[in-house]
């Protein structure tokens, strides 16, 4: 599947402006005019107009209309926890590429509250922003807002469900391929992953890319389904790690679903009386500096391209803004960065 598959309805039943225009028997200018409530316009032609609209069942163009107003400059950027590590990172992406286009940002933290979204909607609806970058807290899809703002919106870090809505969210399963390709280059052959909660959508991409990629290898993931999915923290990736390493004693290489995990995972690793990268080697995800930095040997871990995200999807929006509209979900490559917890077998660590 193509990461820009839109799923757009491209057949012939879509009504246009030009299609209401011409039943109407009048220009598209005059018709836009009549249905946007613009002055001169005779009431003969704007009956027509509202009439063959009527009749066609005709949907103006949200961002058609966004087109037809002034333009203020400014971008509403709506968060749903402006607290959330993953967040800040998307925002100052988004900040960099609206800044370099002289665009004013208005920030609105709707803190996980369906309703709160909807008011700060609104409230950066009445300031007239031009456009609206909506900022997920996870990757999990959600349903797009409830009322369709008149300006363009794109969806960033969570997509949104609708394949009419243009959506922007890193790639995780490219990164669980990322991840087990690594470990077999470097000489792995006995591949465990200590997951996260399957209620997320990372942890499930995740998953299904290291599997895919371990197919492809020739090899099984070693301990699923049974041991895979848990919680996104480091008791978890120690506890999982000591069944793990009880039933499997023969295991090379842990993927862990995030570097929180990695951390627990290290601990019971070296507890066992195993060494890192020697006897097992561990790759986790997100490649947050205060934890890959932190462990000992450093962690290999996927950086997430968040920063990058958040301008992409930016630099999206304006596009939208000036008429050049896009849909779907695009998945934004990831990359691994490679550190002491994954060095090829019988090679010392240098961290």
């Amino acid at each position: 599947m193509s990461d820009d598959d839109s799923g757009t309805d491209t057949t012939a039943t879509t009504v246009t402006l030009a299609d209401v225009a011409r039943a109407a028997g009048v220009s598209v200018a005059t018709a836009s005019k009549a249905l946007n409530g613009k002055a001169h316009v005779s009431a003969r032609a704007r009956e027509a107009v509202t009439a063959a609209a009527s009749a066609l069942a005709f949907v103006p163009n949200p961002f058609a209309r966004a087109l037809n107003r002034a333009p203020t400059n400014t971008i509403g950027m709506l968060t749903s926890d402006l607290d959330n590590r993953f967040v800040l990172p998307i925002l100052l992406g988004a900040e960099d590429a609206f800044g370099a286009g002289s665009l004013s940002v208005l920030l609105a933290d709707a803190r996980d509250s369906v309703l709160r979204e909807q008011l700060q909607l609104q409230s950066l609806l009445t300031r007239r922003v031009d456009g609206v970058l909506v900022v997920g807290r996870t990757t999990s899809p959600r349903p797009p807002m409830q009322s369709k703002p008149n300006v363009p919106v794109v969806y960033v870090y969570a997509p949104s469900t609708d394949d009419q809505d243009l959506s922007f969210e890193p790639d995780n399963e490219l990164a669980g391929r990322l991840a087990v390709d690594h470990l077999v280059a470097v000489g792995r052959r006995r591949i465990a992953i200590v997951n996260g909660e399957d209620t997320y959508a990372a942890a499930r991409d995740r998953l299904r890319g290291a599997a895919a990629a371990t197919e492809d290898h020739g090899l099984e993931l070693v301990g699923t389904p049974g041991l895979v999915f848990g919680s996104w923290n480091e008791a978890w990736g120690r506890q999982a790690t000591v069944r793990l390493l009880e039933a499997h004693p023969d295991v090379d290489a842990i993927v862990a679903g995030s570097d929180h995990i990695a951390r627990g995972v290290m601990d019971a690793v070296r507890e066992s009386g195993r060494r890192i990268p020697d006897d097992v080697a561990v790759v986790g995800f997100d490649n947050w500096d205060i934890l890959v930095e932190g462990a000992r040997p450093h962690l290999t871990s996927v950086d997430m391209n968040l920063q990058e995200l958040g301008r992409l999807a930016a630099e999206a929006l304006v596009d939208t803004i000036d008429g050049n509209v896009r849909r779907g979900r695009v998945r934004n490559p990831v990359q691994l960065v490679v550190r002491g917890s994954s060095a090829p077998a019988g090679e010392p660590t240098r961290d």
